[in-house]
């Protein structure tokens, strides 16, 4: 009896195969179109050239730039005002005046931490300590 139950199972398995793979076959009516044959490398069609922008056209941007108000003028106010903010947090004491240790502040306080001994030079390994850190990188995905 198992010899007959098999047979039938692998018979229904032919005929369902069999179907599928008529179904699969693609119909000529909705055949799929040649790609043009490959040019050889001297006939290739040459690149248009891509637009150039003029000076003009640059300028005009940096003019936008600079110009807050979109009014086709830059007052002096517009100019001055991205300087004012570096330069209030420069102006340590706010006398609207810059002096030269206001100016190197940062530079003054990183040679100061590395001057370990307060001799007043640095030494290869308090120099090497000035050295910036490197660039924290992006985690990779581990997917």
């Amino acid at each position: 009896m198992a010899r007959y139950l098999a047979g039938l199972v692998s018979v229904l398995l032919l005929i369902i195969g069999a179907v599928l793979f008529w179904q699969a076959r693609p119909d000529q009516a909705q055949a799929v179109p040649m790609p043009p044959p490959p040019q050889a490398a001297g006939e290739l069609a040459p690149l248009p050239e891509p637009p150039e922008a003029t000076p003009k056209s640059r300028e005009q941007k940096r003019f936008a730039r600079a110009d807050k108000d979109d009014d086709g003028r830059i007052t002096a106010a517009e100019l001055y005002e991205p300087r004012r903010k570096a330069f209030a947090k420069l102006d340590v004491n706010g006398n609207g005046v810059l002096s030269f240790e206001e100016w190197a502040v940062k530079t003054i306080d990183k040679f100061r931490g590395a001057d370990g001994d307060r001799s007043g030079w640095l030494t290869p390994a308090e120099y090497a300590t000035t050295a910036p850190k490197p660039a924290k990188r992006k985690a990779r995905c581990s997917c």
